[in-house]
């Protein structure tokens, strides 16, 4: 009996089962439910200075403890959801990122009001249409681009925290507006 060929991945999804399900059923995939662009964004920000499997094995917390990224919830968060917030070892407890995530609530809800979805509003940036990053290797992954410079001005002056440019474009991988799946990974060419 021959073997079954190995399905190439990218390298980045590692053996952790976790990432590798992550790698192989979301990332990349275009996501156009709003609730779902604001989880993204905020467990983007609370990234920063960490790495995404650190993010991911907490993700279950962040949906517990951020009222399953109800951003209408969240935006009336007070002094005593962010002591809540502060004292459980479940996520990040970053005094900085917890504000980010109750102001970019209202920040969203602000944008949702203007283009009648977040979901219109940040899919602009790419025309309503995935990028292909034509990546070979992971090497040739940007960690930003004119896009996410662009998206990450315009969230600045909109009132968001946490939103540089380099966390700008790795949400834009992670909510498939980029496909940045090496070309020769099994997820690849079905976003294209």
């Amino acid at each position: 009996m021959a073997k079954k060929a190995k399905q190439y991945r990218c390298r980045w999804s590692g053996d952790d089962t976790l990432m590798i399900a992550y790698h192989d059923e979301e990332w990349g995939v275009p996501v156009h439910d709003d609730r779902t662009l604001f989880e993204f964004l905020i467990l983007e920000g609370a990234q920063a200075g960490l790495s995404w499997k650190t993010i991911l094995h907490k993700r279950e917390n962040y949906r517990a403890a951020f009222s399953g990224f109800d951003a209408k919830k969240i935006a009336r968060y007070g002094a005593a959801d962010v002591k809540r917030l502060l004292a459980n070892a479940g996520i990040v407890r970053n005094r900085l990122k917890v504000a980010a995530a109750i102001s970019n609530a209202k920040a969203f809800l602000d944008v949702q009001k203007e283009f009648g979805s977040f979901d219109a509003y940040v899919w602009g940036f790419v025309g309503g249409t995935p990028l292909n990053g034509k990546i070979k290797t992971m090497k040739d992954v940007p960690a930003k681009t004119e896009v996410s410079d662009a998206m990450s001005k315009d969230l600045k002056k909109r009132g968001f925290k946490f939103v540089g440019s380099t966390i700008c474009y790795a949400f834009m991988q992670a909510v498939g507006m980029v496909n940045d799946h090496e070309a020769k990974c099994f997820r690849h060419k079905p976003l294209i």
